[in-house]
């Protein structure tokens, strides 16, 4: 397992953020500022997403529903975190998730290995296949690509994190033998965790990932991630893996409340009340997790700072 996200034998759970990219709340001068704030609180790690735009008049609802308006502004994921890279030392710099299939698998791994180096060995690939058609057009990228498609490109990536010469043959991307550089620092290559939720996205993911990322949204419970989770490892030691080197990471929608709520979503409410449920997922193999400061937006950027400060010092206490 790569370094970046070795499993520790702490009992703590580790806490990042996602940066506010999207929106009209999202600026350089407010991605710096969470990205001071975030590793001066001792945050584990700062986190981007992915969207190339929003349809006026979408093909498909947003997961049931209207899109969201702050996806009409969008920083790109990679730029990003290398823009925060420079002003930082210590978290680790991810993506949550980067939609593969609209990039060529070339580009993105040099890509990936150039934050590793200039980041000093601190990048986590969180990948996606995607799912709208309005998203594909615009990349010029028919959908049917999905599923082989996007495992042939994580494979396809990870032979250009290897050894030099490269090179790769599938169906749908070849890379002739060539040298292609700059290499990951991390041994064994960047870690590539998926976004995965589907079970023939699990299946995939337990062939080629270093592990998953699942979202705790309203309706997610302890009981319903530790399903997911126990398919999972079930689905690694079929595929011949050991399921004790997979990582979960886990992405928080629920957000943080000055005030006490019952009923309250699994690790929403107050600090306190959050920090109640970490034990629990902790149990379960996640000793990672963050906040997505984009969703809800309506919470504002200062509060959410204080809220997760309170959060860090009752998991450090």
């Amino acid at each position: 397992m790569p370094s970046a996200i070795s499993r520790s034998d702490e009992s703590n759970v580790a806490v990042g953020i996602a940066l506010p990219q999207y929106g009209t709340v999202a600026s350089p001068k407010t991605i710096l500022r969470v990205t001071e704030e975030a590793e001066k609180m001792g945050l584990a790690s700062l986190w981007v997403s992915d969207r190339l735009l929003l349809p006026t008049r979408p093909k498909e609802t947003f997961d049931g529903d209207p899109w969201p308006e702050i996806f009409a502004t969008v920083y790109d994921p990679i730029e990003t975190l290398t823009f925060v890279a420079a002003r930082t030392r210590k978290v680790k710099l991810g993506t949550s998730v980067m939609s593969a299939l609209f990039q060529n698998p070339v580009t993105l791994a040099r890509r990936f290995a150039t934050l590793d180096r200039l980041s000093g060995g601190r990048a986590i690939a969180g990948l996606g296949q995607s799912d709208f058609r309005d998203e594909f057009q615009a990349a010029n990228v028919p959908i049917k690509r999905r599923g082989r498609g996007f495992e042939e490109f994580a494979r396809a990536m990870r032979a250009v994190w290897g050894p030099d010469p490269v090179s790769f043959t599938g169906d749908f991307y070849n890379i002739p033998e060539s040298r292609i550089g700059p290499k990951p620092v991390q041994s064994g290559g960047i870690p590539m965790l998926l976004g995965a939720f589907a079970p023939a996205s699990l299946e995939r993911a337990a062939r080629i990932a270093d592990g998953i990322m699942p979202a705790a949204g309203r309706s997610t419970t302890i009981e319903k991630l530790s399903q997911t989770i126990n398919n999972f490892r079930d689905m690694v030691r079929r595929a011949g893996r050991n399921p004790e080197e997979m990582k979960w990471i886990l992405r928080v929608h629920n957000p943080l409340e000055e005030k006490a709520t019952e009923p309250r979503a699994l690790l929403g409410g107050t600090p306190q009340q959050a920090a109640e449920d970490l034990p629990r997922v902790r149990e379960l193999g996640i000793d990672h997790v963050f906040y997505d400061m984009n969703h809800p937006a309506h919470v504002p950027i200062d509060t959410q700072l204080v809220l997760l400060r309170r959060l860090v010092r009752l998991t450090k206490a």
